[in-house]
C-alpha cells in the first residue's frame, strides 16, 4: 500500500565548521516526512527527479535491496537475503517484501549486483522469478547464480537472463538509466561500485567495499575513477556502505592475516583448523599461502554427504576460484586427500565460523562427523567477526571448544586474524576526502554507523544534506533543490518456510511466539445442540501444566470451565462465541492465580457435539 506522507519538518542540525548551510533529514517515529503540494511526485513523463528508496538494507546489515527511479522507471540494486531473526519462530530464510514492486514489474529495468555476498544477491532465487527480468553482473556472482537457479530447477535461461560485465569496469545502457561500474575492494572478488547517471544527475552507490590494498588475488581499488566521479559536480548523492563505520583502528589487510597465519601454523602441535566465510577467495589463498609457508598441507573440508546439494557451498566456490585462476589446483586439496598425513602437516580450512547450525564445525563440535574428530591437540582459528544477531551461536562454539580442552584464536585474543571488507572510520576519511556529494545516504548498517557515516560525508566530504532515512521512505534528488521524502511504502520481510512464503506479520508467527512466551491451553468441550455440557471438558496444555503431577491445575481448570458454563443462561449458552469467551476467562482465573497476572496462554477450544 502506498501512502503519502504527512508534513514533518525535518531535524536541522548546526555544523560546527562551515558556514554554508546543511541539513541534516532524520525520520520521526511514527511520522515521515513529506510533502507540501508542491513537493508531489510529478508525473512520470515531466518528472525532472532521481529517486532512491530501499525495501531493505537502511537500519540494518543484510538483506539489502534498493530501488532507484527515474522517469517512471526502476533499477534495481541488489537483492539479498537476510539474516533471521529468532524471535520469528521458524521458517528457512528472509527477505524483503516486494508486492510494492511487484504492481510495477512492467517498469522495473533490471537488476544490478555489486558483488557476490548472499546478503546482496541471496533473494534473487525467490525474487527473480516473480519479475524474469535480466540480471547485470560480473563473472563471479554470475557463476553463482548458474549454479544456484540450476541446483532448484528454477525456470531460468543463463544466456538470456544474466547479462555479464567486466570486472575492471563497464558501462550498462539501461534507458533511461546508464550504469558506470568500477572495482572496489572487498571480501569477495570482483565488487563494484556504481555510478547511476540519468538527465537529472548522477548517485555514487558503493556497494559493500573497503581500501584493502594488499589484496593478493585481483587489483585494488580503481582510485582514479573515484577521484573523478567524486569531484563531479553533478554528483547528486552518495549511498555509502555504514557497517563498519565506528570501528576505529586502521584496516587489517589480507596480507597480514596470512602472516597471523603462518605464525600459527608453526607454533600449533597438531592440526589447524581455520574457519571463515566460503566465498572468501582471498582468505582462502592466504590460508594455503601460510600452510605452505609452515609445512603443511592445506585442504577444505568437503561435506560428509557426497549426493549434491541445492545450494553452492565451500567446495563449489573451491571450484569456482580455480576455475578463474584465484587458486591454483595445488593450493588448497580436499581433506580426504590428506587425512592420512600426520597432524602437525594438515591446514583444514571449513565453514562454522557463526554457528550455523548446519556448518562443519557445528557439527564437529556436536561429534556428529565420523570422518573427523576434535582433538585437544588441535588449534581452531576464527578468521572472521561475529555477524550481529549471531553471538549466541558462537559463543557456544567457543565455550565448546574450551571445555574440550582445544585451543582457539579469535579477533579478541588474536591480532589480525580477521581482515573486513568494510571500511572504518580511517577508511571513510579517506573516503571523503575523494568524493564530495551533494547529498549523503547512509546505508547498509545500523543506526548509529549510518550516522557516523552521514556525519562524516559532512564534515569531510561537505555534503550539504544528510537523509537518514528507512527502508520505504523514497528520496526525491535534484540538482536545483534540497533533497526530501516524497513518498512512504509499507516495506517488510517475507519468511521462506520450507515451499511457503510468510509474511512477518502472519498470525502463524504471531501464534508461535504467543506459545512460546505464555504456553497453550487445548479444551475439547463435549456439548449438546443447545449448548449445555454432557460431561467433563478434556484439558492439555503446552508449556502450562505439564509438570503437575498431581493434576492440581488441569482439576481446577476443568472445574472452573464448567462452574462457569453451567452459569450462562440458555439463551447465552446457544451462541458459541460465549461459550469460548467463559471457557477462555474460566482456564485464566486459575493459571493467572498459579503463575502470575501477566500469564496469556494462547487457547484452542474444539466442540464435540453429543
Amino acid at each position: 500500500m502506498v501512502r503519502l506522507h504527512k508534513h514533518v519538518e525535518p531535524e536541522t542540525l548546526s555544523h560546527p565548521d562551515q558556514d554554508t548551510d546543511f541539513s541534516v533529514h532524520i525520520a520521526a517515529d511514527g511520522a515521515h516526512d513529506s510533502g507540501d503540494e508542491h513537493r508531489q511526485p510529478e508525473s512520470d513523463k515531466n518528472d525532472d527527479r532521481m529517486y532512491f528508496m530501499a525495501l531493505g538494507g537502511l537500519e540494518h546489515v543484510g538483506q539489502n535491496m534498493y530501488l532507484y527511479k527515474y522517469r517512471g522507471k526502476y533499477l534495481v540494486v541488489d537483492c539479498g537475503m537476510g539474516f533471521l531473526e529468532e524471535e520469528i519462530g521458524a521458517g528457512d530464510v528472509q527477505y524483503c517484501d516486494t508486492k510494492w514492486l511487484e504492481k510495477r514489474k512492467k517498469d522495473v529495468i533490471g537488476f544490478v549486483i555489486t558483488h557476490g555476498h548472499e546478503d546482496h544477491i541471496g533473494a534473487l532465487k525467490y525474487i527473480w522469478p516473480k519479475f524474469k527480468k535480466p540480471i547485470y553482473c560480473t563473472r563471479f556472482p554470475a557463476e553463482i547464480l548458474r549454479r544456484t537457479f540450476r541446483g532448484i530447477e528454477l525456470d531460468f535461461n543463463p544466456a538470456r537472463d544474466i547479462v555479464e560485465f567486466d570486472a575492471h569496469g563497464a558501462t550498462l545502457d539501461l534507458s533511461p538509466f546508464t550504469v558506470e561500474t568500477f572495482h572496489v575492494s572487498h571480501s569477495v572478488p570482483e565488487a563494484q561500485m556504481l555510478i547511476i547517471k540519468t538527465d537529472a544527475g548522477k548517485v555514487l552507490h558503493t556497494g559493500d567495499w573497503t581500501f584493502n590494498d594488499n589484496n593478493p588475488i585481483e587489483p585494488g581499488t580503481d582510485y582514479a575513477r573515484l577521484r573523478e566521479i567524486g569531484s563531479d559536480p553533478r554528483l547528486l548523492a552518495c549511498a555509502c556502505d555504514s557497517t563498519s563505520a565506528s570501528r576505529q583502528t586502521v584496516q587489517t589487510t589480507e596480507v597480514q592475516v596470512r602472516d597471523t597465519l603462518t605464525k600459527i601454523m608453526m607454533d600449533a602441535p597438531g592440526r589447524v583448523i581455520v574457519t571463515g566465510y566460503s566465498r572468501s577467495l582471498a582468505r582462502i589463498k592466504m590460508f594455503a599461502d601460510a600452510a605452505r609457508a609452515a609445512g603443511r598441507v592445506a585442504a577444505i573440508k568437503e561435506r560428509s554427504n557426497p549426493n549434491p546439494v541445492p545450494y553452492v557451498g565451500l567446495p563449489e566456490f573451491r571450484e569456482i576460484a580455480i576455475e578463474f585462476g584465484y587458486l591454483n589446483e595445488d593450493d588448497v586439496y580436499l581433506h580426504s586427500e590428506i587425512k592420512d598425513l600426520p597432524a602437525e602437516k594438515q591446514a583444514i580450512f571449513l565453514t562454522g565460523s557463526q554457528g550455523e547450525k548446519f556448518a562443519m564445525l557445528t557439527r564437529l563440535c556436536r561429534g556428529q562427523v565420523k570422518e573427523l574428530k576434535l582433538m585437544p591437540t588441535d588449534t581452531i582459528v576464527f578468521s572472521s567477526i561475529i555477524i550481529p544477531g549471531r553471538e549466541q551461536d558462537v559463543s557456544f562454539l567457543y565455550n565448546k571448544l574450551a571445555k574440550m580442552g582445544i585451543h582457539t584464536h579469535t579477533i579478541y585474543d588474536t591480532d589480525h586474524i580477521h581482515a573486513s571488507g568494510h571500511a572504518g572510520r580511517p577508511e571513510l576519511e579517506r573516503f571523503y576526502d575523494m568524493v564530495h556529494p551533494m547529498v549523503s545516504i547512509p546505508m547498509h548498517g545500523d543506526y548509529i554507523n549510518e550516522m557516523l557515516n552521514g556525519k562524516m560525508a559532512m564534515e569531510r566530504g561537505g555534503a550539504k544534506h544528510m537523509m537518514l532515512v528507512r527502508n520505504g521512505e523514497m528520496i526525491a534528488l535534484s540538482l536545483n533543490s534540497e533533497p526530501y521524502v516524497c513518498e512512504t511504502i509499507e516495506t517488510g520481510f517475507v519468511v521462506m518456510e520450507g515451499e511457503t512464503e510468510r509474511s512477518a506479520n502472519d498470525q502463524v508467527y504471531k501464534t508461535r511466539k504467543r506459545i512460546a512466551s505464555n504456553g497453550a491451553i487445548f479444551v475439547t468441550l463435549p456439548v449438546d445442540k443447545r449448548g449445555f455440557l454432557k460431561g467433563t471438558p478434556e484439558v492439555s496444555s503446552a508449556g502450562i501444566f505439564e509438570s503437575d503431577t498431581t493434576g492440581f491445575m488441569k482439576r481446577q481448570i476443568q472445574i472452573e470451565i464448567t462452574r462457569a458454563i453451567d452459569g450462562l443462561t440458555k439463551t447465552e449458552r446457544k451462541v458459541q462465541d460465549n461459550l469460548v469467551r467463559v471457557t477462555q476467562a474460566a482456564a485464566n482465573k486459575v493459571v493467572r492465580a498459579s503463575l502470575g497476572a501477566d500469564k496469556k496462554p494462547q487457547y484452542t477450544i474444539h466442540f464435540v457435539k453429543k
